[in-house]
């Protein structure tokens, strides 16, 4: 107790030294030994009061080193405790781990057996032969749809055995003999089908779409044999391309032979030319013409290439009291070849499984006698025609159902076509340089003067206007050159008609009348800016413009003289000479004043007898009348003012020309 209390003393006396008490009673000089046993006596005292205090709580003391004991025995139980729930959770992870461990592994093996027996499955299936194949193959029909189902599952059997063994598979031993008995039935039965159906195509009077629509609903029946034994397919496809060959060839022989009765029996002749001038035997020959209209007119002709180009075609014992042209028949029998080659190519490509220049090569197998023999009639008939409108027409018929085969994917007859424009061409070429010639060598003294439009200028304006309309969508350059030089030789050949008349205004009269019978015609049949109608216009209004200069001589001529004198010797500055023929100017005046009703009377009457087209007549005098008035206004200004006054009205003579003002 005393050493624990001189610890205190020790510890009190230390702290002391840094206490402000001690300082002060260091600086006051204090008697430390007296302090220091008073201090020794607080201490005692505090010591008693502080034993008495730990004796008052001795109890609770004691009762708290109970409680500080017991929680130590608590905390003691409770650390023993978790030491063991560690033990525990080490030992519970490792299971973890190891359970975990064997999940991974048996999830993979789960996965490799899943695996190995969806295919080992797969194999089984694809490998084995059920009863219901069997069956299927054997007993049913081959237009039963179980038959189909379980040739498709045989062929792909087949196939897999086939493929199985290059990696030699036992099994394959197992299944081999049953298999290929199964193909020899299947294909034995298959062969028979298809070839009874090529047989129908043999009968007489076979619609051959619907054998052909049979084989095309089978058609896996080709492609099974075509894979698994090609000599029989072989087999089958000779046979189907010899059976339509003749099928084809012999319809259209006959068809072509029976349709090309229909035809016009008077046909166009090398005498019937553009230059060859009508006479009594030509007369004679064109009353057949009234069934085929002129050679130079297309009239309605031009239908088989509108809404004739995809009509029925002419059926000839139905039609054999009617006569055709020879595009209409020739229309008829190639719309017949597009329909049947377009509709025979696309069975061959789907059915016989062919594309590109196989396809081609078999499709040529089928037609190429068929076309061969169409050619060789087109030939025929070509090597004798003289209407180059019919060429024209077939050879644009051509252009348009070459197009309708591409329409319809089928280039088949691109090369058929070529060579059938080659013909026509030849020969179009040929009987257009003959029009041309029979133009250039026509001698004009052998036809009577009319100054009328003449009936080989209007040939040339119907049969110009024809193939310009026609080729408006398909230009062609030799169409396009041959049209200019038949052009350039109508025009001269015009020039050399007006020349035999004597009198110029009687060749304007001529030369106007063609020109404008040309004009309407082509602006009539085809786009009013054609070159053809551009060239005419500028023909028409230079010799129009001449013309009225020739009508308006007579009647007016020395005031329009006069008009021109003054005005030339204004213009090079010689003023002195236009007074010199002021004098005239006075009986001008009285001249006109005098009888200018008179002459607007005559001019009228004979501009609308020179013109039988009444519209021409009426535009030709507009055009005189205005030219007269421009004179005259020109002539007012050169005269004085005394002589102005002399002058009738301008209104007075505009009313008087109004009554010659004709609408038509």
């Amino acid at each position: 107790m005393s050493s624990k209390l001189n610890d205190v003393s020790s510890r009190g006396i230390d702290n002391a030294l840094d206490d402000e008490v001690v300082q002060d009673i260091l600086n006051s000089f204090t008697d430390l030994r007296q302090y220091s046993k008073e201090i020794e006596k607080e201490l005692k005292e505090t010591e008693s009061k502080s034993i008495q205090d730990y004796i008052k709580e001795s109890t609770n003391i004691a009762s708290l080193h109970n409680q500080i004991s017991a929680c130590d025995q608590i905390l003691e139980r409770m650390e023993s405790m978790l030491v063991g729930f560690q033990t525990d959770l080490g030992s519970i992870s490792s299971e973890i781990l190891s359970l975990q461990r064997k999940s991974i592994s048996m999830s993979q093996e789960l996965s490799n057996r899943q695996a190995i027996r969806g295919q080992l499955s797969q194999f089984i299936d694809d490998m084995a032969v059920p009863e219901s194949l069997i069956v299927g193959i054997m007993d049913n029909s081959v237009t039963d749809k179980d038959f189909l189902t379980q040739l498709q599952i045989l062929n792909h059997k087949i196939s897999f055995v086939k493929e199985q063994s290059f990696k030699e598979s036992k099994s394959c031993l197992d299944v081999k003999d049953i298999l290929e008995k199964l193909k020899i039935k299947a294909m034995s039965k298959i062969r028979t089908y298809l070839l009874e159906q090529v047989y129908k195509f043999r009968k007489p009077m076979t619609n051959y779409q619907v054998p052909q629509n049979n084989m095309l609903k089978y058609k896996f029946f080709f492609e099974f044999i075509l894979s698994n034994e090609r000599n029989v397919a072989q087999e089958i496809c000779n046979e189907y391309v010899d059976t339509m060959s003749k099928i084809y060839f012999s319809y259209f022989k006959s068809y072509s032979g029976r349709i090309m009765k229909l035809q016009y029996e008077e046909c166009t002749t090398k005498d019937d030319l553009m230059g060859i001038e009508d006479t009594a035997t030509r007369g004679l020959f064109n009353k057949s013409l009234k069934h085929k209209g002129t050679v130079f007119t297309i009239g309605n002709r031009g239908d088989v290439l509108a809404q004739q180009l995809e009509a029925p075609i002419i059926v000839p014992h139905a039609q054999s009291k009617n006569r055709y042209p020879f595009e209409a028949l020739f229309r008829s029998e190639q719309y017949a070849l597009v329909d049947n080659a377009c509709r025979e190519y696309l069975f061959v490509s789907e059915f016989f499984i062919v594309r590109g220049q196989q396809a081609l090569d078999l499709f040529n197998q089928i037609m190429g006698k068929t076309t061969g023999l169409l050619k060789k009639n087109l030939e025929t008939f070509v090597g004798d025609c003289y209407d180059t409108i019919a060429l024209f027409l077939c050879y644009h018929l051509i252009l348009r159902y070459k197009i309708m085969c591409h329409k319809r994917c089928v280039p088949a007859l691109d090369d058929y076509w070529e060579n059938l424009e080659r013909i026509i061409l030849a020969r179009f070429e040929f009987v257009f340089r003959l029009n041309i010639a029979s133009i250039r060598d026509c001698d004009p003294t052998k036809f009577n003067l009319e100054m009328g439009p003449h009936y080989i200028t209007r040939r040339y304006a119907e049969f110009s206007a024809a193939l310009v309309g026609i080729s408006e969508n398909f230009p062609n350059e030799l169409v396009n050159r041959l049209l200019a030089e038949l052009q350039e030789e109508v025009e001269l050949f015009i020039l050399r008609m007006a020349g035999i008349f004597p009198q110029r205004k009687e060749q304007l009269i001529f030369l106007i009348n063609n020109y404008d019978m040309i004009l309407h015609i082509i602006m009539e049949r085809t786009r009013d800016n054609s070159k053809e109608a551009e060239t005419f216009k500028s023909r028409l209004s230079s010799r129009s413009g001449e013309y009225v200069e020739e009508i308006l001589s007579p009647h007016f001529g020395e005031l329009m003289q006069y008009v021109k004198e003054c005005e030339y010797l204004i213009e090079k500055g010689k003023c002195d000479e236009v007074k010199k023929l002021e004098a005239k100017s006075s009986a001008i005046v009285q001249n006109f004043s005098t009888n200018w009703k008179k002459s607007l009377e005559e001019l009228n009457r004979e501009v609308l007898l020179s013109f039988p087209n009444l519209v021409t007549g009426s535009s030709l005098l507009q055009l005189a009348l205005t030219q007269l008035v421009q004179y005259y206004h020109r002539f007012h200004k050169l005269l004085t003012p005394n002589i102005r006054t002399q002058l009738t009205n301008i209104h007075l003579i505009m009313v008087e020309m109004k009554k010659y003002k004709t609408n038509y």
